[in-house]
């Protein structure tokens, strides 16, 4: 049996039919198509999903910030639903490009399908199409291959009964999903063919808990066991496993204490016996601490960036081992690591067997309840301060922290919040802090939001976010009132680049481009720009207000709460008030020849620093 249909009907249909299937639950896979409609993609895709709407369609404003939207929903429902983009070709296309570098970069799976030039070629060179002198086998989309997981182009309609499903595959796998992007020229998406309904038909794709060696296992649980001081480094594999419970009696069984990534953060709740905080360059004092002194890592789920390792300066322990659990080969065997390839929550429960007798001691368990109870104090220091004439950042994310419900779900991305975020922000549940740090990507806040709400309407989700990043893509408000998918966001106005103007000063130079001034003589050191984010805000059809003081942060979050649209709240925050770094260190080159004094000093500062950094070798036993 067959159905004729174009190669976008078909796309449509495939689509709307794949279903995946965890511990039992099966649901559709994907839950709409995000795009934007243009010559290379209305006629093909645009018709397909006018004609089926069993794939929902949603109008978005920027291409970049749909593919954002969609990573958000992703990761919001810990990969077990995705979204597809759907562009015209060109500019439509190539926009898009950023956010499938933070998907593939984040693990998260997307499917993008950007249309391309003509097959045919007979009409080249068509509107908005790249020439070449050296081949005609090539077009803007290529640009897709160094950020996708998986990439293929569609030159003939029955390439999608291959194509499609290596699509899936990729996607619905824990080990290998990211951006994946199937290119559909546009004579071909408007071209028929006789499709097998088995192709078409219903699909289950199981997502299995695959189990490690058991042999490692085994050398894993005895490392284990002979550890004086063992730590935990929670990733975010852990959240997309679901492993939280099993971390959680592991962590309590066994006294182990627990820090967190970026993307791991929530996989315990902040006052868990055993969760000493954030690690590494935005961590805390003391898991930063406890990561210099382990004699042996259990990494979980993590794949080791330079923020969690800080610059490969975080564990100095002549003796320390690396044990890691994670799903891809790839992570498992960083930091010539014992590799338990496998899934995080059924490793964690064999594991947990494996070492049922063992225990920290108790003088290591008093120095982890002394170093949780320090930073819970100066935690409360740091949300009661009260700065004039500005409020602090700091003191921002204290009151809405305070104020936000343990099932609301705080998203951010970049610049200085990241760092403070991670160390101060107090977290619930699994799911309630949403931090893109993979890919640190101005711009995916507000569009970020709006996919964690599509994943989770029935939670209050906020978005914090800095006044650059409002500036480069705030245009989704427009869609989440479109939707009726209501945001509360907090802006915080520090007029201009604040994370960067510190780092800038922190490396010997002057903050060059990093505050929002008139230029004046040559320099950017005239007055501050007077930029109306609450009037800006409102055009867009939000609602809005410029608050000052904390009572009236307090007020308008109240507000805001109530309000059945989005909201957003404007707050002028000190530009050189920032949390400090705790006990680390992070590795940006100062440059190694200056005029400038302060600049020389900052590069004998870096040149010291930098002899703690350490490679990683292991043993023969281990490997």
């Amino acid at each position: 049996m067959t159905r004729r249909l174009t190669v976008a009907q078909a796309i449509v249909a495939f689509l709307s039919n794949q279903h995946l299937e965890r511990d039992g639950q099966q649901h559709r896979f994907f839950a709409g198509c995000l795009g934007i409609f243009g010559h290379g993609n209305v006629a093909g895709m645009g018709q397909a999903l006018e004609q089926d709407p069993t794939l929902p369609y949603y109008l978005f404003r920027n291409e970049q910030a749909m593919v954002h939207t969609a990573s958000a929903f992703a990761k919001a429902a810990f990969r077990m639903r995705a979204m597809v983009c759907t562009t015209s070709i060109g500019p439509g296309a190539t926009n898009m490009v950023t956010g499938a570098a933070a998907a593939t970069v984040n693990r998260l799976p997307v499917l993008l399908l950007p249309g391309d030039l003509f097959a045919r070629r007979n009409v080249a060179p068509v509107l908005q199409q790249l020439e070449s002198p050296l081949t005609q086998d090539i077009s803007v989309n290529d640009c897709f291959k160094a950020v996708s997981r998986y990439w293929d182009r569609i030159q003939r309609p029955e390439q999608l009964l291959t194509s499609l499903p290596e699509a899936l595959r990729v996607l619905t796998s824990p080990a290998e999903t990211g951006a994946v992007t199937v290119c559909l020229p546009q004579d071909v998406q408007a071209e028929a063919f006789d499709f097998p309904e088995e192709f078409l038909g219903k699909r289950v794709w199981l997502v299995p808990r695959s189990r490690c060696d058991e042999k490692f296992l085994m050398r894993a649980a005895v490392s284990i066991g002979a550890a004086k001081k063992p730590l935990i480094v929670a990733g975010g594999g852990l959240l997309y496993s679901q492993a939280s419970e099993a971390l959680s009696k592991f962590a309590q069984t066994t006294g182990i204490p627990v820090c967190e990534t970026q993307a791991g953060k929530g996989s315990l709740p902040f006052d868990h016996p055993q969760q000493v905080g954030a690690v590494g360059v935005t961590g805390t004092p003391g898991a930063n601490i406890l990561a210099r002194e382990a004699d042996l890592i259990l990494g979980i789920g993590t794949r080791y960036s330079d923020f969690t390792t800080a610059s490969k300066t975080a564990f100095q322990n002549p003796s320390v081992r690396f044990v890691n659990i994670n799903i891809a080969e790839f992570d498992a065997c960083k930091h010539a690591a014992l590799p338990l390839t496998g899934d995080a929550r059924a490793t964690i429960e064999e594991l947990q067997q494996a070492v049922a007798k063992y225990r920290v001691e108790s003088s290591y368990e008093a120095k982890i309840a002394d170093f949780r109870a320090r930073w819970e104090q100066e935690v409360d220091r740091i949300y009661s301060l009260r700065n004039e004439p500005h409020i602090t950042q700091a003191e921002v994310i204290g009151i809405v922290n305070n104020f936000t419900e343990p099932s609301d779900i705080l998203v951010c991305a970049a610049g200085s919040l990241p760092g403070d975020l991670h160390k101060l922000w107090r977290t619930h549940q699994p799911g309630g802090y949403h931090m893109e740090y993979g890919y640190s990507c101005m711009g995916y806040e507000i569009a970020g939001g709006l996919g964690a709400k599509i994943a989770h309407p029935e939670r209050e989700v906020y978005v914090l976010v800095g006044d650059g990043s409002y500036l480069m893509m705030a245009q989704e408000i427009i869609t989440s009132l479109q939707e009726g998918y209501k945001l509360n966001i907090v802006l915080l106005d520090n007029h201009g680049f604040s994370s960067i103007g510190g780092l800038s000063r922190n490396c010997g130079n002057q903050g060059l481009g990093t505050e929002y001034r008139y230029r004046r003589d040559g320099k950017y050191d005239g007055d501050l720009l007077p930029v109306d984010f609450e009037a800006n805000a409102a055009s867009l059809g939000a609602w809005a207000v410029r608050v000052r003081t904390a009572k009236e942060l307090e007020a308008a979050l109240r507000c805001a709460r109530q309000q059945p649209r989005t909201s957003v709240i404007v707050i002028e925050t000190a530009y050189d008030q920032r949390v400090p770094g705790y006990e680390s260190w992070w590795d940006v080159p100062i440059a190694e020849v200056s005029q400038s004094e302060s600049v020389q000093a900052a590069r004998r500062e870096y040149e010291e620093a930098r002899k703690k950094e350490r490679y990683f070798f292991g043993s023969q036993e281990t490997r």
